[in-house]
């Protein structure tokens, strides 16, 4: 790859956005291409197509999404549905206009059905009405890679699509009303230890189970699907393997040092009862995750000690 290729990470400032941006250039690409939200709406088609008209990358990663957990997409369907196709309408019609080389499209491993079988195949997609928590975001996740797929066979251009698992780490969102459930239990288990709480209650049963891929190699795998894949096909990106709602909270217990109790509350929602996607066809091309769940919850603490938590 010419190190100087023009490069637009849409999408920049959220957490696999600069993961992704970190990775680039730490293999040399300098030639980046960022707009902030204030500089730019996604959501305006215009805007957008101006912008990328001008711009004129050779690739484009597609990591702008309106996201959040259970809560955020109960609260609000119609916000994730519709802000959603728009960005990614805007960003994907706008790039093949343009002539983009490479276009990579991020979605979501919520796109499958809940009564999917385990492990989730890449075939699996649409066999089944998706998981109602998050309904309308899985829909926009469809529709942005089908609509990748439908330009490489019509027009034969590489707009390519990966669907990530559950994805955590530093510069995550920890805000309590849209926050996905890392770093929730995380934020709620350092103010359990914090304030003597001897207990700290769950949404759920703790039953269901959900695979979970350190934000760094979510990036590694991007950069490397990049510029290394030419097939009309989605991929998977996880690690496959998965825990408990109730393993998760004990990971992370250990890893702030809290020592009280787990309690679960039955009458919240628990989502897909398991979701763990199967990725023999990455691991089959070459690619794997480097970091286990141990270390990147270590991580991804340190970094909210260091970044939220304010100096005692």
């Amino acid at each position: 790859m010419n190190q100087q290729a023009k490069i637009y990470v849409a999408g920049h400032t959220g957490m696999v956005g600069q993961a992704i941006v970190r990775r680039l250039r730490s293999e040399g690409y300098e030639n980046l291409v960022l707009a902030t939200r204030a500089e730019l709406d996604l959501t305006d088609q215009r805007s957008v197509r101006d912008f990328v008209m001008t711009e004129r990358p050779q690739y484009v990663v597609d990591s702008a999404a309106r996201v959040g957990g259970i809560k955020a997409n109960m609260s609000h369907p119609a916000d994730f549905l519709y802000e959603n196709l728009q960005i990614q309408n805007n960003l994907i019609w706008s790039a093949k206009e343009a002539g983009v080389q490479t276009f990579l499209f991020l979605g979501s491993s919520c796109i499958y059905p809940r009564a999917c079988p385990q492990p989730m195949k890449e075939e699996y997609l649409m066999t089944g009405r998706p998981e109602p928590t998050n309904e309308a975001y899985s829909y926009a996740k469809i529709a942005g890679m089908k609509l990748c797929e439908y330009i490489y066979a019509e027009f034969g251009m590489n707009f390519i699509s990966c669907m990530p698992t559950n994805i955590y780490g530093e510069n995550d969102n920890f805000d309590p009303e849209t926050s996905h459930v890392i770093p929730s239990l995380l934020r709620r288990i350092h103010q359990a230890k914090a304030t003597g709480c001897s207990e700290v209650t769950i949404w759920g049963t703790g039953s269901s189970r959900r695979e979970f891929l350190y934000v760094d190699d979510l990036a590694d795998a991007v950069v490397w699907l990049l510029f290394n894949y030419k097939k009309k096909q989605f991929l998977n990106v996880g690690t496959g393997e998965d825990v408990s709602i109730l393993e998760l909270a004990e990971h992370i217990g250990k890893v702030v040092g809290y020592e009280g109790q787990f309690s679960f509350d039955r009458t919240k929602p628990d989502g897909m009862p398991r979701k763990l996607l199967d990725v023999t066809r990455l691991h089959e091309l070459g690619w794997s995750h480097r970091t286990g769940l141990d270390e990147g919850l270590r991580r991804t603490y340190d970094w909210f000690l260091t970044n939220l938590v304010p100096p005692s």
